[in-house]
């Protein structure tokens, strides 16, 4: 992020524009939805921006910009559409002190316009940083045709209601009753009875919030998928949206934390394989207990939360303590990964079933049934399979696996650095090593990527 987003008050404040022309009256006509004092300064004035002053919406100066004129100014603009005279303008205001703004001039300019969705007092500002203009426009639409009009209105109301709903405590309570305002009774006192209706339906919510109990508790144990953030399913997005509190895997990416409420808390009860970790048993006694403090609780975990994810164990903890809970399921990494690699986990005549298995488990390195899964045709994801890769490829060639049997190792699934490492049985060590794989990795036994396959069916036809 090259320009942080802020709002700055400009209330009362001066900003300045040089220029008189078209570039002017563009950016004009955003300004004066601001309540700052506008001061346009050129020797070429357009006859629109004479018509704005004659109603008392600026202030006009009709000559060559001198030094003095934007002193005291919080902001000045130069759209002199002239590169030398804008260069010349800009250098006095930002002498005496004005954050400057060159039209068309990105480089030079030291803050940006971004595109606005205008329901005052609720503003929305879409930036690209001057990559992709026409996607702001884009985004800028879209939003303008899902927010209704009202929502100005209501936000202003709701403004000078602010104080009285100090008498509910902060957290939950005051954002279920915000929540019922602007998306239910807000909007349906607005169409039935105008503003005085909002006031109304105001009192009579905040009477109705402040008598009922406080709400219990409750526990969402959502699936972040593989990291890609454009898969997690839409009960996952509501969820972390609505968290008082989010406890996460070290897995989770930080792309699927930043869609988490601001003033959510967040927990890394990361689990590290054969390394330090947080203990199962005190990740439950933490979820038990922000529950019971009456919070809603998102527990996030990589992948799907059914999949090697201790599922059971956070829910014997919940309802032992007879705390309410939700499972949302995710995209397991056997799933993102085969698609990464063009296959699919079981195909007619290949095989009738796929294996999910897990590299080590509590007690170490995981053992399965080999002489089963080294049989021709299985195929297995494995799961946390990066440290125990020797020992499965032990383990599969001692029961009678095909050393030509092919491996493939996904790490960091779906994510943008997402890497494939194609091999065989016999090769996989020390072909994994090599690789020096240090994200989350799952290795499918059985299974090459599409167009690799594709190049050993070659091969064998020309044989």
């Amino acid at each position: 992020m090259k320009h942080f987003p802020i709002f700055l008050a400009v209330e009362g404040k001066r900003i300045v524009l040089a220029g008189g022309a078209d570039a002017a009256m563009a950016k004009l006509r955003l300004l004066m939805k601001t309540e700052a004092q506008l001061t346009v300064i050129a020797t070429d004035i357009a006859p629109e921006i004479r018509n704005w002053a004659a109603e008392g919406k600026l202030q006009i100066i009709e000559r060559a910009m001198a030094p003095g004129d934007v002193h005291g100014a919080a902001l000045f603009y130069a759209a002199n559409e002239d590169a030398a005279e804008d260069a010349r303008t800009a250098a006095i205001a930002q002498a005496e002190g004005a954050l400057v703004n060159i039209v068309d001039n990105l480089a030079d300019s030291q803050f940006i316009t971004p595109a606005i969705v205008d329901r005052d007092p609720v503003t929305v500002a879409i930036g690209t940083e001057g990559a992709a203009p026409v996607l702001a426009r884009a985004i800028k639409a879209d939003l303008e045709e899902r927010l209704p009009t009202s929502l100005g209105i209501l936000a202003r109301i709701g403004k000078t209601f602010r104080h009285a709903v100090d008498v509910l405590p902060m957290g939950r309570k005051r954002r279920d009753f915000w929540s019922a305002f602007y998306f239910d009774d807000g909007p349906k006192a607005m169409e039935e009875a105008g503003k005085s209706g909002v006031l109304r339906a105001l009192e009579t919510l905040l009477d109705n919030h402040v008598m009922s109990d406080t709400k219990a508790g409750h526990v969402d144990l959502v699936g972040a998928g593989p990291g890609d953030p454009e898969l997690l399913t839409l009960k996952a997005r509501n969820a972390l949206d609505k968290a008082d509190v989010v406890i996460h895997d070290r897995l989770v990416t930080d792309e699927i934390l930043e869609l988490a409420r601001r003033e959510a808390i967040i927990i890394n009860a990361g689990k590290t394989g054969f390394g330090p970790s947080m203990k199962q048993e005190d990740i439950d006694a933490m979820l038990v207990r922000h529950a019971l403090d009456g919070h809603h609780v998102v527990r996030l975990k990589a992948g799907d939360p059914t999949v090697f994810g201790r599922l059971d164990e956070e829910v014997e903890a919940l309802e032992a303590h007879q705390i309410s809970y939700r499972v949302v399921p995710g995209i397991t990494a056997a799933s993102a990964a085969v698609a990464g690699i063009g296959q699919s986990l079981t195909k007619r005549g290949r095989n009738a079933a796929v294996r999910l298995i897990t590299g080590h488990d509590t007690r170490g390195y995981a053992d399965h049934d080999w002489k089963a899964l080294a049989a021709p045709g299985e195929v297995a994801a494995i799961y946390m399979g990066k440290k125990a890769a020797r020992f499965i490829q032990g383990r599969l060639l001692m029961h009678g696996a095909d050393p030509a049997t092919p491996v493939t190792i996904i790490e960091n699934a779906s994510r943008a650095d997402q890497r494939i490492v194609a091999t065989s049985l016999s090769d996989l060590e020390p072909t994994l090593s090599k690789a020096g794989l240090s994200g989350p990795a799952i290795t499918f036994y059985g299974l090459a990527p599409r167009d690799a396959e594709a190049k050993a069916l070659k091969l064998r036809e020309f044989a």
